[in-house]
């Protein structure tokens, strides 16, 4: 039996929900599906599909297989188009992750662009804070703003990124300006919660240290932090991008300039693979393209 035939049908079973529903897509019977089911099991040897008279669900092996199949299924159609036509031209389905902040200003209007000029890809982009697990989540590329230490992934820099230390003037003029991070233990920072349980960081004499601040409003969302930093409500550790016009219109002000924070990169990350699909490297580079316009940070 073909092989290929087995991933289709396995696909199809699980898109549409049952073996009858897949079947009438295909124009066969369903017996045909379950066979072909059978010798995917059989080939693999793992349950992929726990079958009753009235319900289908997806093993853990399954679930995982089926993702992969939904990866190796569009990559295939991408090449024998590709091929077909005589020129490389991306398609299929592109599943983004970025932070919720980030990409809204910086993603999301991009995104639409490329979808546009590429009208063959079906875009989804995921907006969260939440870490995505890209050997698990079926995400083909996440947009993430950090060090990377993973060294299972692998990460294209788009951009520079720079944290400074802001707060309203008017909280600046009640509660004074922090001249050393000494002076942080002081006043009222607004943290991240577990996700910046490392702390602030600033390099001092060459040397990277992590502060550990402390207030009484913390919050897991960053743009709340920006909120609140602009309600006069205490001292917030954000990145350049996202408080660049507050600083310049006066709504907030940089302190502790003189100490310089650790660069944190924007990256676009994949899992590490060998053959990266046209589609998202397509994607990657129209970020790239337009992140290194001149002009685009400032």
């Amino acid at each position: 039996m073909d092989n290929l035939k087995q991933l289709e049908s396995f696909v199809a079973v699980v898109k549409h929900g049952s073996l009858s529903a897949a079947a009438r897509i295909e124009g066969v019977v369903p017996a045909v599906m379950g066979r072909r089911l059978d010798a995917l099991e059989e080939r693999l040897g793992a349950k992929l599909l726990v079958r009753t008279t009235r319900s289908l669900s997806l093993t853990q092996e399954g679930s995982a297989f089926y993702e992969d199949c939904l990866r190796i299924l569009a990559e295939l159609t991408e090449a024998e188009a590709s091929v077909a036509s005589g020129s490389a031209r991306a398609r299929g389905h592109l599943r983004i992750s970025a932070p919720a902040g980030f990409g809204r200003r910086h993603v999301a209007p991009h995104a639409a662009s490329f979808q546009q000029a590429n009208p063959d890809i079906k875009l989804t982009l995921d907006l969260s804070d939440r870490m995505v697990d890209l050997l698990r989540d079926p995400i083909d590329c996440a947009i993430r703003i950090s060090d990377l230490s993973d060294s299972s992934l692998v990460a294209v820099r788009l951009a520079q990124n720079r944290r400074v230390v802001v707060a309203a003037p008017a909280y600046l003029a009640q509660h004074g300006i922090p001249r050393t991070l000494d002076d942080l233990a002081r006043h009222a920072c607004l943290t991240l919660g577990e996700s910046q349980s490392r702390g602030w960081r600033f390099v001092v004499d060459g040397e990277q240290i992590n502060l550990r601040v402390a207030g009484m409003l913390e919050c897991n969302d960053g743009a709340v932090l920006h909120d609140w930093a602009l309600q006069g409500r205490g001292l917030a550790w954000r990145s350049l991008w996202e408080v660049k016009d507050d600083l310049s219109e006066g709504r907030l002000s940089s302190v502790l300039d003189h100490y310089s924070s650790p660069d944190y990169p924007v990256y676009a990350v994949v899992p590490q693979r060998k053959f990266l699909p046209l589609r998202v490297r397509r994607f990657i580079d129209h970020l790239k393209a337009i992140y290194a316009q001149a002009g685009y940070w400032d």
